[in-house]
């Protein structure tokens, strides 16, 4: 006992050793002993830690989330009542939460989720107890009801991103990729039967007799799945991330937030970034040239017949200043994203409508992190036919929230054919898709400002 006392080389390594004896077919029954001995005395970021060596060794994703549940159902049964939702109950720095911190704002997001899932056990219970005649069921307004509590709860996608693109974005600056991985996958898997529970609610002319045969088997697993992220995020990710991130990325966090939206609650009043955060600018090191002093002097001062403005950045083509730049790539019709050749986020274009949504919490992460753990395959090999030369396009179209998208990805080379990077370009078609005959006089689709 006295090594899991002090040891957290050998609590790690015990963990491993479960999980990897349930991928060799032990019984979770048979494990959960041991297990619970050594949860009391393990903390998140251990858990976190030994996620990502069982991924570093090769274990699947999907043992490892079996394991995340199992993990989960001990340490409910070891903490009966941990008032995990209390938006109080944990610290920063020995002090409460102030009210409007991400974490609070998560917390009393998880607390709201709890209190629709409850709202909405009881107005499924009132549709099954509908009469058995076969007839649609008499009371309309309790389906109505039921339709209501159930659109707003698809809100926690909201909650998921901003735990995907900001929360985990900030732990990988740590080196903690593995919730990244494990949670992600657990995400998509509340989200897939969040998406059929909602696809049969929203059906038309079923029977009182159907809402009780469809309810039970669609409702549980979404129920179950959501219930057991919200517990997942109380007792590991919240506290390891308090006990991760500095002043500075909490303050990253919160300004980079508003762009994805809440779910059930807005965010208190309550919480003062640090000052230099209030911007909506990522944190970046204090040692970097000032953008004026940047020149490829590629191209003579005068080419053009005219001196380029002070501080331009020189290209074989022209010349632009830092703000010019900056103006060009926000009014394309495209949203452009680069990835060097580390494989890691390096710049993308703030335009007006951007299809995808790219917090700057991004830059300098993996790629392979910005996407769901299901999809991480197809970025691989797209970009190791870039790097090997084998391809240097890939293209994808898709119907995207009642947009037609078209998504390209280029590899990026330079005279020697070296491999740079990739360059994604997205770019919503619906419009160009449906045009017909010509226009050759000048007509504006919207009215010119003043």
């Amino acid at each position: 006992m006295s090594e899991l006392l002090n040891n957290t080389t050998h609590r790690i390594g015990t963990l491993k050793s479960i999980i990897k004896d349930l991928h060799k077919g032990q019984s979770p029954e048979a494990t959960k002993a041991k297990l619970r001995e050594l949860v009391q005395h393990c903390d998140a970021t251990e858990i976190a830690q030994m996620e990502q060596e069982l991924i570093d060794d090769g274990i699947p994703v999907s043992e490892i989330m079996a394991m995340c549940d199992l993990h989960a159902h001990v340490i409910n049964e070891i903490l009966p009542d941990p008032q995990s939702l209390d938006p109080s109950t944990l610290v920063q720095d020995n002090n409460p939460l102030p009210p409007g911190h991400p974490i609070n704002t998560f917390k009393q997001e998880n607390a709201a989720i709890d209190r629709q899932l409850e709202l909405l056990g009881e107005s499924f219970a009132k549709l099954a107890k509908a009469p058995e005649d076969g007839s649609l069921t008499p009371a309309m307004e309790t389906l109505i009801e039921t339709r209501t509590l159930l659109n707003e709860l698809m809100d926690i996608e909201n909650h998921y991103q901003r735990k995907e693109h900001l929360l985990f974005s900030m732990l990988e600056r740590h080196d903690i990729a593995g919730p990244s991985t494990v949670m992600w996958a657990k995400d998509d898997q509340a989200r897939e039967f969040l998406n059929q529970l909602h696809q049969a609610v929203m059906q038309e002319g079923v029977t009182c007799a159907e809402w009780k045969t469809i309810i039970p088997v669609v409702a549980r697993p979404a129920f179950v799945a959501i219930t057991e992220m919200v517990f997942k995020e109380e007792h590991i990710l919240f506290p390891m991330a308090l006990k991760t991130l500095t002043e500075i990325e909490w303050g990253d966090i919160w300004t980079q937030s508003p762009q994805f939206g809440w779910c059930l609650v807005d965010p208190q009043a309550g919480y003062t970034p640090p000052s230099n955060q209030t911007t909506g600018e990522p944190t970046l090191p204090d040692d970097l040239p000032d953008p004026s002093a940047v020149s490829l002097n590629l191209i003579p001062p005068s080419a053009g017949r005219a001196k380029p403005l002070p501080g331009a950045i020189m290209f074989p083509t022209g010349a632009l200043t830092l703000e010019q730049m900056i103006s060009i790539f926000s009014n394309l019709p495209v949203d452009l994203t680069f990835v060097d050749a580390d494989d890691r986020v390096r710049f993308f274009s703030e335009g007006p409508d951007r299809v995808f949504i790219r917090p700057k919490a991004v830059i300098g992460r993996k790629v392979q992190h910005c996407h769901p753990p299901g999809s991480v395959h197809i970025v691989d090999e797209i970009i190791e036919d870039f790097r090997s030369g084998k391809e240097s396009v890939a293209d994808f179209w898709i119907e995207f929230q009642g947009r037609f998208v078209l998504i390209r990805y280029f590899a990026l080379r330079d005279n020697d054919g070296k491999y740079l990077g990739t360059l994604e370009v997205t770019q919503d078609i619906t419009r160009e898709r449906a045009l017909t005959g010509e226009r050759r006089l000048l007509q504006y689709d919207e009215p010119k400002p003043a």
